[in-house]
């Protein structure tokens, strides 16, 4: 029987997973979590079967990564992460493992963890998680390590099939792959450092620093929209690789556009526009189709929660 879940919670967002101050796009508008182990047991029993595929353009890491220490991020990121785990669990917020959407959003990993290792070599090793949070914001993120969450809402407000589910969580294990938060941190330490050396080196003072930090500020985005993209690229292959349809990533940022009206302008945004985005996908499909073709295909699949009018009244 499931236990009481309150999918109505608020949850601090993690600091590590904590966008940039002006993006309030849907997807970006996100952070939080919810519980259940992904064990090794499981992973080496779920692993599909797809041809190997060479991934090396999908999987470039940039040398900013070097700045700063792999296992230091990940140590940070896995106690925020715990942190969360239990300010959820407090409000009876963190999904309960046999919740049908736990049990939904751990199939759907199970299929795509398997193949991380190709990317990234640590990947092996971390200690894979997947938790859904009872909150109503549109939220899904993979921190450093491989800690998957879900918002309750972002399954239920924008209806998602399966396939819509693993192109999010596709992206998002991306991120981690790809060491995107620990590129980030390592440029923010490269900029910091440059603005410092100029505004000494010039006489420019506070205003000068301050008008120098937010040409960083905008630098930072350029590179979040990059990263963004980056993580579609390999999203969209992992995904397909695990036999899920990687047109449902057009699909899902139809929904997406329609709940995020009012976004800012994309040179202000943290990642490309919807439209920008929809047309990078497609131009990827002829890649990534001939993979999901060959690919084995879930033996299970599974809807989203029932839509808020459909509830029964409490």
């Amino acid at each position: 029987m499931t236990e009481l879940f309150n999918a109505d919670a608020s949850i601090a967002v993690p600091p590590m997973v904590a966008h940039a101050r002006d993006c309030r796009c849907t997807l970006h508008a996100r952070r939080r979590l919810g519980g259940a182990l992904l064990g090794a047991g499981v992973l080496a029993t779920a692993a599909p079967a797809v041809l190997a595929q060479d991934l090396s353009a999908e999987c470039q890491r940039s040398g900013f990564t070097k700045v700063v220490s792999a296992e230091q991020i990940e140590k940070a990121a896995g106690q925020q992460y715990r942190s969360m785990l239990n300010q959820a669990g407090s409000q009876r917020a963190l999904g309960p493992v046999d919740h049908p959407q736990v049990r939904r959003l751990r199939y759907i990993a199970d299929r795509i963890v398997p193949f991380t290792t190709t990317c990234n070599p640590r990947a092996a090793d971390w200690k894979w998680e997947v938790n859904l949070i009872g909150s109503q914001d549109l939220n899904a993120f993979c921190m450093p390590g491989g800690k998957i969450a879900f918002y309750y809402g972002i399954l239920a407000k924008l209806q998602l099939s399966d396939d819509e589910v693993a192109m999010i969580m596709g992206h998002e294990v991306a991120h981690a792959l790809l060491e995107h938060a620990r590129e980030r941190m390592g440029k923010t330490m490269a900029t910091r450092g440059a603005i410092e050396i100029g505004a000494a080196l010039f006489g420019l003072g506070n205003a000068g620093r301050m008008m120098a930090d937010m040409g960083g500020q905008l630098l930072t985005l350029r590179f979040s929209r990059d990263d963004e993209s980056e993580a579609d690229a390999l999203g969209l292959m992992m995904a397909s690789q695990a036999g899920y349809n990687p047109r449902a990533g057009v699909t899902l940022w139809q929904k997406m556009m329609s709940a995020s009206k009012g976004a800012p302008p994309q040179w202000l945004s943290t990642h490309p526009s919807g439209e920008a985005r929809i047309a990078e996908i497609e131009a990827r499909m002829p890649r990534v189709e001939p993979v999901y073709r060959q690919a084995a295909k879930p033996g299970e699949r599974f809807g989203p929660p029932a839509p808020a009018s459909a509830q029964p009244k409490k």
